[in-house]
């Protein structure tokens, strides 16, 4: 008999453990899929079949090319390690950044477009290019990053990396999410219940189902069942699920789309950093499960993935997910990545993704990506030094502004909003001004502050003293901080009356705090 390590050893296609690996990959995808829809279809009034028929087609080709080749990668290190145990890496749609996108960047884009007099569809089409330029923006700078991607990681705090992010995934893949679970809460919290009992508090489940695949059955079971006995408020039956082809064709649209990222890079370039670090972490997280995958070589599959997902109409990009060590422990191998690829790609072509994302209610999709902004944020800490806690802390604050910024654009007409923007009174800004200028450019503003405040801790004053002047010129030019509604960057000096005011005061609020601090660290040490 051969043992896993044998040189004769060969991997299989398929393992009975790749049924399991299968439906928790894909259920992840599914889920996600299922938010950016609610998000641009039920809070933006986005046109339907635009969502459906142009945006989902081209993202499923991503995850289905990012999932042949990582298949191809486990059995090329089978081969030449001659072992039959080795485990494919797991790649999907990014919760955070997937959700970002339709929630920070597609969502409002759509809504800017509606306001300059364009009807839905126009406005929707436009979109859609803004969310194809927006894959190639991130898919170009992960592949540049993917060969520096070590260095990336080095020289920029995990405190901040990962505390921004936390902060985005606590208030909006946890809160906005954990709202629409309470919309139905007979479905909703227990919902959230089971994941939490099955996926924090290891219950058993029965048959040995995945933990996320069994909640979901229960909270599909509990929505249908009493939403057809009349118990649920606003219960409809979706539609039918119909077959319609729709094949995600490279296209140009991007390049007409490209203009219109440059209001939104703050929010792009750092889902596309963040990307490329979660790539190095999942990566030697495999390695230390005994699967030795080259560093770059995931990194690059999950850049060529968005890449092709952006020039064939996608507007979410992929990467390879942190769970690899939990399939393998499933006993999953190479399959469940090549059956998951498949099922994405090959039903987001033909209609069968969209009409399965219509049928999953947005009560039992939602407790999902809580769980997953939970998990997120924990990690935030946890991954992180003791001593550095605080910053991620600090990190949050931003994310928060953002997320108050998102509810209240809900709730105020713009004419509203902008004469509240204005009311200066003897105590300085605005709340609403304020709120808007903490909230914008967030992540990248969650980042310097918590590298900075790193820096002071672990006594490099010249270090905070560099990022705070950083943070001077990004916020002169709106990267942070912008005053312009919807978070665009600008050249200072054309800016007026207020807005350019706010835009000096912050910028040298900075610059003065990198002075006072330069000059403390020039005293002796007690």
């Amino acid at each position: 008999m051969n043992s896993p390590h044998s040189p004769t050893a060969r991997a299989r296609w398929f393992v009975p453990g790749d049924l399991n690996g299968f439906f928790g990959l894909v259920v992840d995808n599914l889920s996600i899929l299922g938010f950016i829809a609610m998000a641009l279809v039920g809070i933006f009034q986005f046109p339907a079949e635009v969502v459906f028929g142009r945006m989902f087609p081209g993202t499923a080709l991503g995850v289905l090319i990012g999932n042949l080749m990582y298949t191809l990668m486990a059995h090329r290190l089978a081969a030449r390690s001659g072992r039959d145990d080795v485990t494919a890496m797991p790649l999907g749609l990014d919760a955070p950044t997937s959700i970002g996108m339709a929630l920070l960047v597609l969502g409002p884009a759509f809504a800017g477009f509606k306001q300059q007099g364009l009807d839905p569809t126009a406005a929707a089409l436009l979109t859609w290019k803004l969310g194809m330029a927006s894959l190639v923006v991130m898919g170009l700078l992960k592949l540049v990053l993917s060969f520096v991607g070590d260095a990336v990681t080095r020289h920029v705090p995990r405190a901040a990396l990962l505390g921004s992010i936390g902060g985005a995934a606590l208030t909006l893949l946890g809160f906005l999410p954990l709202i629409e679970s309470l919309r139905q809460p007979l479905v909703g919290l227990v919902t959230l219940g089971v994941l939490l009992y099955v996926l924090v508090a290891r219950g058993v489940v029965p048959l040995r189902l995945p933990g996320v695949l069994f909640a979901l059955l229960v909270g599909v079971g509990l929505y249908y069942g009493l939403g057809s006995a009349g118990v649920l408020t606003g219960f409809q039956w979706p539609p039918a699920i119909s077959l319609a082809v729709a094949l995600p064709l490279p296209s140009l649209g991007f390049v007409d789309g490209l203009p219109l990222t440059v209001p939104y890079l703050s929010l792009l370039l750092p889902f596309g950093l963040l990307m490329v670090v979660g790539g190095i972490n999942v990566a030697e997280s495999a390695r230390a499960a005994g699967d030795d995958y080259r560093t770059r070589d995931v990194l690059l599959v999950e850049a060529i993935a968005t890449l092709v997902a952006g020039v064939c109409g996608g507007v979410a990009q992929t990467t390879p997910y942190i769970g690899q060590p939990a399939y393998k422990r499933l006993g999953a191998r190479s399959g469940y990545t090549l059956l998951t690829g498949l099922f994405i790609g090959i039903g987001g072509m033909l209609g069968v993704v969209a009409g399965l994302v219509q049928w999953l209610p947005v009560a039992v999709l939602a407790p999902i990506i809580v769980f997953v902004g939970l998990d997120i944020t924990v990690q935030a800490f946890q991954q992180t030094k003791r001593e550095h806690a605080i910053a991620v802390a600090l990190a949050f604050l931003p994310a928060i502004a953002y997320l108050i910024n998102i509810k209240f654009g809900t709730w105020v007409a713009p004419e509203a909003a902008a004469a509240l923007y204005a009311a200066v009174d003897g105590h300085g800004l605005s709340d609403v001004a304020t709120l808007q200028v903490l909230g914008n450019g967030f992540i990248i503003t969650a980042m310097l502050w918590a590298a900075a405040l790193v820096a002071l801790i672990e006594r490099r004053p010249g270090v905070a003293v560099m990022l705070l002047l950083v943070a001077a010129v990004l916020s002169a030019f709106g990267v942070i901080h912008s005053t312009d509604p919807r978070g665009g960057i600008y050249l200072p000096w054309q800016l007026e009356g207020l807005r350019q005011a706010i835009t000096l005061q912050v910028a040298a609020a900075y610059a003065v705090l990198a002075t006072v601090i330069g000059l403390m660290s020039l005293q002796k040490p007690r």
